[in-house]
């Protein structure tokens, strides 16, 4: 069975960093210290979000990525297709008709409409689609604002400030030695 990978999971929670009124613009390198994972890695999943249309992206010293629509617009199943695709997630191999028994000439029976199992995942995979599609980017990130204490959004505001301010003040410095 195909399964969502750490892609979704670190995408997800980039996501909820951009979330509220007062966020600031994120850098993918940002983003990937304030998780502790590789920039490189983030480097592939953050386009894959751009392309469809869930952030979008802003150059320059105070750029970055911000959410493209309302957090109540973005579904979890949105994030997950811009990212995993839209792959089933499992995948049959069809085994029922391998049966040492039929000695390679499988009866009709055997093959005849959707396999049991598969049929089980093909309803398991719809009710999690339908989940993911029902659940939005706002009620993950009211979530986590349940939890954490209302001081954490500043303190990230604050850090991601931060970073973008001492980039700011690097910058004359590397023009100045082009000129």
């Amino acid at each position: 069975m195909a399964h969502l990978g750490s892609s979704v999971e670190y995408g997800l929670h980039c996501l909820l960093w951009l979330v509220g009124p007062l966020a600031e613009p994120a850098s993918s390198l940002d983003l990937a210290d304030l998780q502790g994972v590789s920039p490189s890695f983030l480097a592939k999943i953050l386009p894959k979000l751009e392309k469809a249309g869930i952030v979008r992206a802003s150059e320059g010293v105070r750029g970055g990525y911000r959410l493209a629509a309302a957090p109540s617009e973005i579904s979890v199943l949105a994030v997950v297709e811009a990212i995993e695709g839209k792959k089933p997630l499992f995948d049959c191999q069809e085994i029922r008709g391998r049966c040492a028994v039929f000695r390679g000439r499988a009866p009709a029976w055997s093959g005849k409409g959707v396999c049991a199992i598969h049929a089980v995942m093909l309803r398991a995979e719809q009710s999690m689609r339908n989940e993911l599609a029902r659940t939005t980017l706002a009620d993950l990130a009211g979530t986590v604002a349940r939890k954490a204490p209302a001081s954490f959004a500043g303190e990230i505001r604050n850090w991601l400030a931060g970073r973008a301010t001492a980039r700011a003040e690097r910058a004359p410095r590397r023009r100045s030695r082009r000129t």
